[in-house]
């Protein structure tokens, strides 16, 4: 019985071609990047909560057609938004938690509307069924009701907007008087932004 040296496939080559392929793959691909919104979840805490007034309490509640409601019924434009949590904000018809007014508040001081910019809450509901994009350009439009707010009170305090002092301050950040500034201006106007319960 004579031995055959059985034929072996040279498999180095093949390898070769897998590996340029999944270096292309890797190359190539690109890979969509989530969108979303920067919040912090808040600490949980055994202090019992304040019953808040209604006055205090802006709703706005994105609807199945992704149409915004302000205090359940009033259908707005989104562009409209803004101006309303503005006004809402910085009403100041009365007095903070330790009975000092807003002396830096240019709202109408309606009896109706918020006390103070410290009391103002805003809650965002939105339905099951709105998009995403409707909901994440509406917390803009509130959050840039805020810059808007901060941006003025720096501008009169310090001569530099808000976004100036936040961006003087990554640059230096060791300097003590910017970063008390922020913290002032934040204190002042401080994002009071809650998300209820979406509806069906």
């Amino acid at each position: 019985m004579s031995n055959r040296n059985t034929p072996t496939i040279n498999a180095g080559s093949m390898a070769d071609i897998a590996f340029l392929l999944l270096i292309f793959f890797l190359v190539t691909t690109t890979l969509d990047s989530d969108i979303g919104i920067q919040k912090k979840m808040s600490k949980k805490t055994n202090t019992p909560i304040k019953p808040i007034n209604e006055r205090n309490v802006l709703e706005i509640t994105i609807n199945a057609n992704n149409e915004i409601q302000l205090e359940g019924d009033r259908i707005i434009a989104l562009e409209e938004l803004k101006q309303y949590a503005i006004e809402f904000i910085d009403n100041g018809a009365s007095t903070d938690v330790n009975g000092n007014p807003c002396d830096w508040c240019n709202g109408k001081k309606d009896k109706t509307s918020s006390d103070h910019p410290t009391k103002a809450v805003i809650a965002l509901e939105s339905s099951r069924s709105a998009s995403y994009s409707t909901y994440i350009a509406t917390h803009n439009e509130i959050n840039n009701a805020y810059a808007d707010l901060r941006s003025k009170l720096s501008l009169s305090e310090h001569g530099i907007t808000y976004k100036e002092l936040i961006a003087a301050y990554k640059q230096d950040k060791d300097n003590t008087s910017i970063k008390a500034k922020i913290e002032a201006i934040k204190a002042k106007y401080p994002a009071l932004i809650f998300d209820t319960e979406p509806i069906k």
